[in-house]
């Protein structure tokens, strides 16, 4: 056996040299009650518990974990900032992603960007080079707050210990008030290592909306005043509703005032769409096979519309062709940037629910005589839509043809849905099958979708985040093979740190929307659209998920069953028609 030398190598007969204590071992935290344990106290007085990261601010999670915060590891920033998303959506509190200076800050823009468009409080802690190696070309260095200007509400660099809490209060500030969203707060490394100075803030800002705003008295009756008069009412609720909290409010102002509710996509889930003066999604997908497509009548005919937390974008608005042109609006948000900004608007600036109670306190002041004597005929024709849907749909929600219609595969699920149940969809398709042909059977439960930039890759990591808020729920996520293309190796964080959900993967081997729509537009589509086949299944099994391809129908609800016995996150691939797509309006706009 040859044993080193001097040049490297072993000598024969030489015996090994005895083994000597390593640097790189544990010798214990170095850094007692440092600037970063003031910033981990900090963050505990707000409210926070949890820290999506992956060690980086390395001291800053050492001491959070050493004062019991826990860190969800991400295995990439952009899927850890999807995390926080939806954990801050759910828990209604601003949620903490954490990332390295450079090219991991700039992974930090996708998920920020999302967050900003949709007012979602997420606050950024970012690891910047020490305060004497700025400018100097220091590995990884870089403009952070030029990066971050455009996705960001707010962003600062703190560099002195005792303005320390003063930033971390700023950022949840900036982040919870007025129209949440997205902050970053640039943290030196060498500041993090200083000794802490004594805490002196007592505030609790960890919760959204930090400020609750009402609209004013004078609008909020005027507004009473012509609902009650209209001839067609109609409310169409968006994602503001559910940031507000104010979905029970928004139910009893439906039932009390005779009021019929439609949501966008982000709205899903603010009104019980079993309720006879609920329409469903109205949108950019109300052609053939629709939810909403026989209702569409109900929006073009509306006199009076009543906006809440809606912003009235493309895909919501059908590229601003469906709401009526002469309709008299009344719209609700918190920040009046939004107001009349596609359809000039009745000012009802403030906060969604406590606007809510105002204009119901309002209403009950006037006659609603009217309102209730057209009731009955309003609510036989919603129910005749919905009819009508049902039956137009039923070949492809009860299709037993291979490969299988997405339509199929949501029956399946919705016949699983509990009113505490969380739906997390990719953008795309994934979003479009869920608002149709998934039921909210309560008000306030919640179907999560990014649709504030509707990028790929956003639902399984999504989906990790709403299991981290809501441990007890039974969480869902439908996502196509395209999509979830970005986010693989995200299964491993679901096995390493013990998160169960339930992932649908629709995989007809293309990207679908793109595919489609190119066809429509161009007449033929690029050579990018389709993909080699993949084993997705295969591929959770080996990151130590369930993993189980779904080609027959009649697997498909003998799968899920299996999947909710599962301790563990299950992959249920399915093999979908590569021709099915759902009722986009300019696909088929007869």
């Amino acid at each position: 056996m040859n044993q080193r030398t001097d040049s490297g190598l072993l000598a024969p007969g030489q015996g090994a040299p005895a083994a000597t204590p390593s640097v790189l071992h544990t010798t214990g935290l170095k850094y007692p009650d440092s600037v970063a344990h003031l910033i981990a106290r900090s963050l505990q007085r707000h409210g926070i518990e949890v820290l999506f990261g992956q060690s980086l601010p390395t001291m800053l999670h050492l001491a959070c974990e050493e004062l019991g915060l826990k860190q969800v590891a991400y295995r990439t920033e952009n899927a850890g900032g999807y995390m926080a998303d939806a954990h801050a959506r759910l828990t209604r509190r601003p949620s903490v992603v954490t990332a390295q200076n450079g090219p991991a800050a700039t992974l930090l823009v996708a998920p920020l960007a999302e967050a900003l468009k949709v007012s979602i409080p997420l606050i950024a802690l970012v690891q910047d080079v020490g305060r004497a190696e700025t400018d100097r070309n220091a590995f990884q260095d870089f403009d952070h707050m030029a990066l971050f200007s455009s996705c960001a509400k707010w962003v600062r660099r703190v560099t002195e210990a005792s303005r320390v809490e003063d930033y971390i209060d700023q950022a949840f500030a900036a982040a919870c008030s007025g129209r949440p969203g997205p902050v970053v707060l640039m943290l030196p490394a060498d500041l993090l290592v200083e000794p802490a100075p004594p805490a002196r803030r007592v505030s609790k800002l960890g919760h959204f909306p930090l400020d609750r705003t009402v609209a004013a008295p004078d609008a909020v009756a005027l507004a009473a005043e012509l609902l009650a008069r209209a001839r067609n009412p109609l409310v169409i609720a968006g994602g503001g509703v559910h940031i507000s909290g104010a979905h029970d409010v928004l139910a009893a102002l439906q039932e009390a005032a005779h009021l019929p509710v439609a949501t966008t996509v982000m709205g899903k889930g603010s009104v019980d769409e079993t309720h006879p003066l609920s329409l469903g999604v109205v949108g950019y997908f109300m052609g053939p096979n629709g939810a909403t497509r026989h209702l569409r009548p109900l929006v073009e005919e509306a006199d009076v519309v009543l906006l809440v937390g809606n912003r009235t974008n493309q895909n919501g608005t059908d590229s601003w062709k469906l709401y009526p042109r002469d309709a008299h609006y009344i719209h609700i948000d918190t920040d009046g940037l939004e107001v009349g900004r596609n359809y000039e608007a009745l000012r009802l600036v403030g906060d969604a629910r406590e606007t809510l109670l105002a204009l119901g306190a309002a209403l009950a002041e006037v006659s609603l005589a009217a309102r209730e004597a057209a009731r009955p005929a309003l609510e036989q024709r919603i129910a005749f839509g919905k009819q009508a849907h049902r039956s137009e749909s039923e070949v492809h929600r009860t299709s037993a043809a291979s490969p299988i219609r997405p339509e199929r595969v949501m029956q399946e699920l919705d016949g699983l849905l509990t009113p505490g149940s969380v739906v997390v969809s990719d953008a795309s398709y994934s979003s479009i099958w869920t608002s149709n042909y998934l039921t909210c059977r309560q008000a306030g439960a919640r179907f999560l979708t990014p649709r504030g930039m509707a990028g790929l890759g956003w639902g399984f990591p999504m989906a990790l985040g709403a299991k981290v808020a809501r441990p007890g729920a039974e969480v869902f996520c439908v996502a196509g093979d395209g999509g979830f293309g970005h986010v693989w190796s995200e299964l491993e964080t679901a096995t390493r740190m013990g998160l169960k959900v339930t992932l649908i993967l629709l995989n007809n081997g293309i990207l679908g929307f793109q595919k489609h729509a190119e066809n429509l537009k161009y007449g033929t589509h690029t050579s990018a659209v389709d993909f080699a086949p993949v084993d997705h299944a295969a591929i959770a099994r080996a990151c130590g998920c369930a993993g189980v391809r779904v080609t027959d129908p009649a697997e498909l609800a003998p799968a899920l069953l299996a999947a909710r016995a599962e301790s563990r996150t299950t992959l249920i691939e399915v093999l979908c028609d590569p021709d099915a797509y759902p009722p986009i309006t300019f696909y088929t706009p007869a």
